[in-house]
């Protein structure tokens, strides 16, 4: 740039109205200049840039030293480089999500199309390790990540039947999360965790599977109406039991004393019009003639 700026007086000598040089190709000159600086420093920006390397967050940076991966990881942030020997592949350490359809047979032999997704991420440790192995992310996802989930669901599945995989599936993701942990550890890989999100099973065992529903709300029903009925019959005993006790009480307490004092309570003063051997033996004629005189 200094070069530039001292040359601009050689190569500007008409700037004088004496040079016989007009104004306009003066200007023309000196833009021509202005470009030329411009250009330079762009340049000059161009090559410093080659000398540094920048992370971007959520990533690191594996180190090649002429294609060779190198022990040391590069962190988030502005690094110096040396171009040509040295280069870097950044690698996302972020939890990605994969999501995979998987068909599977329970162990009573039933066909389920379960729909899982696993997250993960690579360890940020590790990634020089992970990128020598497997490559980038997408490499990841297709050699290790996809192969160890449906290998994972065949076996876990396999140790339930179809009732139990609706049921139980809380135990089925803890089993299913532990085998996966196992297998990706081995890769320098960690698990975060595992969705079961949908089960498909057959027609035919949706369809047995309401006929049994159907059958177990009918013999419900039938054990209730048959406590129903005993509880009715119960009752019913305990109430003919109940009548025959006050039966036996009352007849118990019916002597020929009380009947004589209810028949003298209730009588209201005037003989029968019929008066037969029963009814004479039921009044005691001596007790009516003495409550007659009192009233």
């Amino acid at each position: 740039m200094l070069a530039l700026d001292a040359l601009a007086p050689a190569l500007l000598p008409s700037t004088q109205p004496k040079a016989g040089l007009g104004a306009g190709k003066v200007e023309r000159i000196r833009n021509a200049l202005s470009a030329l600086r411009l250009f330079v420093i762009l340049l000059g920006l161009v090559l410093l840039s080659r000398f540094f390397v920048v992370v971007p967050a959520g990533e690191r940076g594996v180190l090649l030293r002429f294609g060779a991966v190198q022990q040391q990881v590069l962190a988030e942030g502005l690094h110096p480089l040396l171009p040509v020997v040295y280069s870097v592949r950044p690698l996302s350490v972020r939890v990605q999500s994969l999501p995979l359809a998987v068909t599977a047979a329970s162990r009573d032999l039933q066909d389920v199309a379960a729909q899982v997704a696993v997250r993960w991420h690579i360890d940020a440790d590790q990634v020089n390790r992970v990128f020598s192995r497997l490559g980038d992310g997408s490499q990841v996802a297709a050699v290790v990540i996809q192969p160890a989930i449906e290998d994972g669901v065949k076996a876990v599945f396999a140790r339930f039947s179809a009732e139990q995989l609706v049921t139980e599936r809380d135990q089925l993701r803890e089993l299913l999360s532990g085998l996966l942990q196992e297998r990706l550890s081995s890769y320098d890989l960690v698990l975060d965790g595992v969705d079961l999100l949908q089960f498909d099973f057959s027609d035919h065992f949706r369809q047995a599977v309401e006929e049994k529903q159907v059958a177990e709300q009918n013999a419900k029903r039938a054990q209730f109406e048959a406590l129903r009925a005993q509880r009715l019959a119960e009752a019913r005993v305990f109430q003919a039991q109940g009548e025959a006790q006050a039966q036996e009480l009352l007849q118990t307490g019916l002597t020929p004393a009380v009947l004589q004092r209810q028949t003298i309570e209730k009588w209201n003063g005037h003989l029968p019009l019929v008066v037969g051997a029963d009814s004479v033996r039921g009044l005691d004629m001596k007790s009516l003639l003495k409550l007659d005189r009192k009233a």
